[in-house]
Formats: structure tokens, C-alpha cells, sequence
């Protein structure tokens, strides 16, 4: 059964309507259409939350305004977004949302496509620009665009829901669109009239862009045990995914309305999942902050310097590695 995103308005009204009671080991998370997230739903076929005695309640939200509502409302427990979207505004130090681990990096499956006629960035000046706020592609182009002296202020930005982009790039007004997988290479190869040529990736820029667990604080401080489920539940799939990579496709595919080979390629050619290991050296201890603050702190310059944030975020007030402290001690890897 394939499973694709919700109207946000649905959606949301599902996850408010369990009742408290049922919420206790309910792990209700909302994040985009994106493979990185993929091993949070893999873990549920491999029943991975059941012997955890808990279960998980996934949606897929594209719209970030949706997301933080939500997450304000106590509608749902965690989201997994980039921690560049994580700082946008109008994130504030007071805003709920904790990070707790990681995910995925993209080294390619984030970028920005343009038609035959955009030969450099700078060919962008006074052009149309299909792009959603606060995605990974947007603060890619605005560090290409600062290379050359420009600015997103020197761009006609047109702003789109991601999953429209064959569709917006179809117009031929439209010069770039700023998108990710799998809507970057559908686009490119449905679209070939247009002579689409990504003119930026993550490839080029792969520290930058890297997707966290972000978990309710009110949430965490009630049921921190569902939080650790959760993240054990994630490096398991991870795992699974390094040792079966064929089965994890066939198994990941049906969420995505993808086949098995389109989450191969976008897998081989875009993310790489972090392990356990992996995310330990990411957020660090409690005692030794991890490699993930300074990613915090160069996008937090960033998205103050492009205008995507307004208040500068402390790396240690946003970022929690107690969870991942021991996370298998006493439970099977």
C-alpha cells in the first residue's frame, strides 16, 4: 500500500484525535517526502517497535509551518527535518524542539535545477526562481549566489510546495527550481525539453545538510523511554540497511510511491544513514559536544547571514546527546 502525504489539515486532526491514554508509548512524528527518512518506517515492518512496546504513528508533511504548529500544540512527539530548517524562523530559543539524534547526511539529493539557457549562477540574476522556504536547496543557492556578489534578493523568487516541482518546472517562465530527491531527478529526467542541468547539490557542500530527530520537550521530559525506542528503532534499520541494502529497498519502497530501484539509486547516488556510531560522533556526549555543533553553529551564520533566521541559536540549548548516551546498554543492537 503506497503511502504519500496527507492533506496537512487530515493529518493533523488523526494524530490529535488518540486519546491521551493511547499517547503514552505512541510515537507520533510528522517529517517530508524524503529517502533520509526512510529507516524510522523500515524498522516498523521490521518489528522493531513492537518488541520495543511501542508503536509509530508516521505522517509525511512537507509544509514546515505545519510541522512546528504541531509540534507547539502537542499534536506530535518528534519531527526529522535538516537542522538548517530546524534554525529557520521563527524558531526561537522558547520554541519546542529538541534535537536528539541523527538520521542522514545528503551528498546530493538536495539541489537546485536549471533549464539549457543558465549557464552559471550569475545567469540567475533577474530570473525566476521556484523555491520552498527554509529547504536545503534554498540556503545551497544563496551560498552559490554570495560567490558571485548576489543575493536571494536579486532573484524573482516564486515560493512552491516541493512536491509540485515537475509540475512548476514545466513552465518555461520558471529558470531554476530549488528541490530535493525524489523530485530532483524526476524532474530532470521527465522534463529533458527543458535541458535540466543541477547547477548546485549537497554533493558539493555534504557537512551542511544534515537531517536530526527532533523530539517535543514536554514529550521528552514525560516519556524520554519512547524517545530511546524510537532512536534504537532508527540505528537498527540503519544497520539492517548496510547488511541488506536490496531487502531495505523493497521494504522502504511502498512508502515513497517509489519502486525498489529508485530507492537504490537515490540511497547510492544522494543520502548516507548514520549509525549508531555515527550519531554519537555527531551530537558527542554530555561531557564532549560533537562534531554536529560546529555544523550548527556555520549554518546558524548562515541562515542569519541570508536572512532564514532571525535569532541566533545556542548549539547546546537545541541539542540533547543523553539519549544516544548508552542507548544499547541493556538491548539487543
Amino acid at each position: 500500500m503506497h503511502r504519500r502525504p496527507f492533506a496537512a489539515a487530515a493529518a493533523l486532526a488523526a494524530l490529535a484525535a488518540v486519546p491521551a491514554a493511547a499517547q503514552d508509548n505512541a510515537i507520533r512524528v510528522l517529517a517530508p517526502t524524503w529517502v533520509g527518512f526512510a529507516p524510522a518506517l523500515v524498522a516498523q515492518d521490521l518489528g522493531c517497535y513492537a518488541e520495543e512496546g511501542v508503536s509509530l504513528d508516521f505522517r509525511f508533511e512537507d509544509d514546515r509551518a505545519n510541522v512546528m504548529a504541531a509540534m507547539e500544540r502537542g499534536d506530535i512527539d518528534a519531527d526529522m527535518r535538516t537542522i538548517g530548517e530546524h534554525q529557520g524562523r521563527p524558531r526561537t530559543p522558547e520554541t519546542p524542539g529538541t534535537v536528539i539524534g541523527t538520521i542522514d547526511i545528503s551528498v546530493g539529493g538536495d539541489g537546485v535545477l536549471v533549464d539549457g539557457s543558465i549557464a552559471s549562477v550569475a545567469d540567475l540574476k533577474g530570473r525566476t526562481v521556484a523555491i520552498e522556504p527554509n529547504i536545503p536547496a534554498r540556503l545551497l543557492l544563496q551560498m552559490e549566489l554570495a560567490k558571485v556578489g548576489l543575493s536571494i534578493n536579486d532573484l524573482d523568487l516564486r515560493e512552491i510546495a516541493t512536491a509540485d516541482t515537475i509540475a512548476v518546472f514545466a513552465d518555461p517562465s520558471i529558470a531554476a527550481v530549488g528541490t530535493y530527491e525524489p523530485f530532483l531527478s524526476q524532474a530532470a529526467q521527465i522534463l529533458t525539453d527543458r535541458a535540466p542541468r543541477v547547477l548546485v547539490s549537497s554533493r558539493e557542500e555534504p557537512d551542511i545538510i544534515v537531517d536530526i530527530v527532533t523530539a517535543r520537550d514536554a514529550a521528552l521530559a514525560e516519556n524520554p523511554g519512547k524517545f530511546e525506542s524510537l532512536l534504537r528503532c532508527i540505528y537498527r534499520a540503519v544497520d539492517f540497511q548496510r547488511a541488506e541494502p536490496a531487502r531495505f529497498a523493497e521494504l522502504a519502497a511502498p512508502y515513497f510511491g517509489l519502486t525498489p530501484a529508485d530507492i537504490t539509486e537515490i540511497v547510492e547516488t544522494s543520502l548516507a544513514y548514520t549509525t549508531y556510531e555515527e550519531a554519537v560522533e555527531f551530537l558527542g556526549t554530555p561531557d564532549a559536544p560533537g562534531k554536529l555543533h560546529a555544523v550548527f553553529d556555520q549554518v546558524m551564520a548562515l541562515n542569519l547571514d541570508f536572512g532564514a533566521a532571525d535569532v541566533k541559536l545556542d548549539a547546546a540549548g537545541e541539542i540533547d546527546p543523553t539519549l544516544l548516551d548508552g542507548l544499547f546498554d541493556g538491548h539487543s543492537r
